[in-house]
């Protein structure tokens, strides 16, 4: 059975990482420049590299169904199977593959031109989706008690703008462009860092700030681990996500999905099910 997931940054990147695991066919669309934080476990950074993998999972970019016949369902069945990851912002290519399943996990906080009627079971991921009306059941997304939950009637939490509370911090843990310009990181996923050093600079394309001659600095707001950060050469709109700090500043938590991205891709292999019996 064929998924095709709107999106492959970190939450749609667990949502295929257990689904793949449960044995479904994976493709995935994503924009041209994809801005994912925790690239480490995000397959979108196979549009920049070619090829992504994310815990023990492999994805490759492909431009066609050839390609992904050809390159993620190989011949030899002892070679493994991949996950496809189309650049298609429209999402153009549902029409060609007839996936089983849609899932639009685009974290948009608002439906971007999902309809009920793309594939036989459409589910939509966080606030924006209203099953029954654009789509055949919501996953829950905000932290805490009805995290994870398959929603076939209503809508999802709204959106606060808070993000989820970890080791004890929410807004201080995140790293937001300060202008708009080119982002340039200065650390690196997995260092620790402390309140106050400088982890990236913007240089801002409106020339000199305030003496700086265009660079401005992005300072860690709390000590911890940096679990995710924009690569280098992105350009950034001012209070854009630039990067997670984690105070609990487990290394390994930066290379594997989170334990929100794990509850998700369970709701969702629960709703298949569901809507499959």
């Amino acid at each position: 059975m064929l998924v095709l997931i709107k999106g492959s940054g970190d939450l749609a990147s667990g949502i295929a990482l257990r689904l793949f695991h449960a044995g479904f066919d994976i493709a995935m669309t994503e924009i041209a420049a994809p801005l994912s934080v925790r690239r480490t476990v995000c397959f979108s950074r196979a549009v920049y590299e070619g090829s992504a993998v994310a815990e023990d999972v492999t994805a490759v970019l492909v431009n066609d169904e050839a390609g992904m016949r050809e390159q993620c369902h190989p011949s030899d069945s002892r070679a493994k199977k991949k996950i496809a990851i189309f650049i298609d912002p429209e999402a153009a290519i549902v029409g060609k593959l007839k996936p089983a399943v849609l899932v639009d996990a685009i974290m948009a906080k608002r439906n971007t031109g999902t309809a009920i009627t793309d594939a036989p079971l459409v589910i939509g991921v966080g606030p924006g989706f209203r099953a029954g009306h654009d789509c055949h059941a919501v996953i829950e997304t905000r932290r805490g008690h009805t995290l994870g939950r398959v929603i076939t009637e209503g809508s999802a939490l709204p959106n606060t703008g808070i993000p989820g509370d970890i080791g004890g911090y929410t807004v201080e843990r995140l790293l937001r462009s300060p202008a708009e310009g080119v982002f340039e990181a200065l650390a690196s996923i997995g260092d620790t860092v402390k309140k106050g050093d400088v982890v990236a600079i913007v240089r801002s394309a409106q020339g000199e700030i305030s003496g700086s001659l265009g660079e401005i600095s992005i300072k860690a707001g709390i000590d911890g681990i940096l679990r995710g950060i924009l690569p280098s050469g992105i350009t950034v709109t001012k209070g854009m996500k630039a990067g997670d700090i984690d105070p609990r500043a487990e290394f390994q938590h930066c290379f594997t999905v989170s334990d929100k991205a794990l509850a998700i891709g369970g709701a969702v292999l629960e709703a298949i099910l569901r809507f499959s019996t």
